[in-house]
């Protein structure tokens, strides 16, 4: 169903730009703005994207973790200026768009397969642009 021009025009004034692309499945870090009296401070938020909810402005997408032994899940508008900056710690490689089934599991049963991004190890892969060796100097023939 396409939109009225001038709809798509507000939907797209209000998307943000600076979202990383992630998918159910993935690990990300959620920093986000919290309000306590007058000051406002970030708050990081990290687990498992168990869904997501597209819709242009209006995207959501659920996190699950579990702390202190109890599962906490929370609902996060994508493109709200609450969220300083979503970072994505590990992809994981799940066959479902919704990981509803990750609430009934516990310990090492909740586990996702998955690749860890290390960016320690991909800046050491990278040759450092180290200066090229002195040639010795020739020896005087006599």
């Amino acid at each position: 169903m396409s939109q009225h021009p001038l709809l798509k025009a507000i939907d797209e004034s209000y998307t943000r730009a600076d979202v990383p692309e992630f998918r159910s499945g993935d690990s990300v870090r959620v920093h986000t703005l919290i309000k306590e009296g007058d000051k406002e401070r970030v708050q990081v938020f990290e687990g498992v994207v168990i869904g997501q909810h597209r819709g242009g402005s209006r995207a959501s997408f659920t996190v699950r973790k579990i702390s202190y032994g109890v599962g906490v899940e929370r609902v996060f508008p994508l493109h709200t200026s609450r969220i300083e900056k979503i970072e994505v710690v590990q992809r994981g490689h799940v066959r479902r768009a919704r990981l509803n089934y990750l609430r009934q599991l516990q310990g090492k049963a909740a586990r996702i397969k998955g690749e860890k991004r290390d960016d320690a190890a991909e800046a050491a892969a990278e040759p450092a642009a180290a200066p090229a060796p002195a040639a010795a100097p020739a020896a005087p023939t006599a």
